[in-house]
């Protein structure tokens, strides 16, 4: 292996991952922080928080990202019908996790066409898995 590949392979490693999260509730918002931290195997996350349906198009428009996680039982338009919009109009789509209301809706985020699902209330063991298995696809 060259230098030269090394350095390249370690630069990607320690790269920043940008992150879009979206829901309504600050609580929520906080939850999935918390339970994900601030950095995976040594890589930096970069969070931007939404609140709303435009928000969240609008950053998606505005910005590239490495994962987006939506709140399915958010207010007004939820995390899955935002997914699905996201599958559908978007050329390059990041991995998306969602977050359902129960265990027995995870049926939903197949109709989304969410890469992946946890269900309220959050275990932080649970969200910060299926973050790392994302990022790490």
């Amino acid at each position: 292996m060259s230098d030269l590949q090394t350095r390249d392979e370690n630069a990607l490693s320690t790269a920043t991952a940008r992150i879009l999260l979206y829901s309504d509730d600050r609580n929520v918002r906080e939850k999935v922080r918390f339970a994900v931290g601030s950095s995976i195997d040594g890589r930096e996350l970069d969070w931007l928080e939404t609140a709303t349906h435009e928000a969240t198009i609008s950053a998606l428009d505005a910005a590239a990202f490495d994962l987006v996680i939506l709140d399915g039982e958010a207010a007004k338009v939820g995390g899955m019908g935002i997914a699905r919009q996201m599958k559908h109009e978007l050329f390059t789509c990041p991995p998306i996790l969602l977050l359902v209301g129960r265990p027995g809706d995870a049926w939903l985020a197949t109709w989304s066409e969410a890469d992946a699902a946890v269900a309220h209330p959050l275990d932080p063991f649970v969200v910060r898995e299926a973050v790392v298995e994302l990022l790490t696809k």
